[in-house]
């Protein structure tokens, strides 16, 4: 499983319901493998949709990501106008292992 970030940015003066969220996860179907979608309202012009789906390697996630995002924004009415701006898994930053030696 993967998790891919999609980056929306929404038309100018575009405002979402409270609901948004319950209305993707509504038109998603058992084709499109996502097991969850988080939303996450990041201004009032841009969200960002966490897909967590299931892929073979990480570049079908991504490309699987940016399909089911491109169907959302023209099967959700309150998306229409909205730009899909990138998609890709979120980097981690790199911990330093407890047993490495500091000196």
């Amino acid at each position: 499983m993967y998790l891919v970030h999609a980056h929306l940015e929404l038309p100018s003066g575009a405002e979402l319901p409270l609901y948004i969220s319950e209305l993707m996860r509504a038109s998603i179907a058992p084709p499109d493998r996502v097991e969850h979608l988080a939303v996450h309202p990041r201004s009032p012009s841009r969200l960002t949709l966490g897909f967590y789906l299931l892929a073979g390697h990480l570049e079908e996630a991504e490309a699987h990501a940016v399909r089911v995002c491109r169907r959302l924004l023209c099967d959700v009415p309150q998306l229409r106008g909205a730009r899909l701006l990138g998609a890709g898994v979120p980097l981690m930053p790199a911990v330093a292992s407890p047993a490495a030696s500091l000196d």
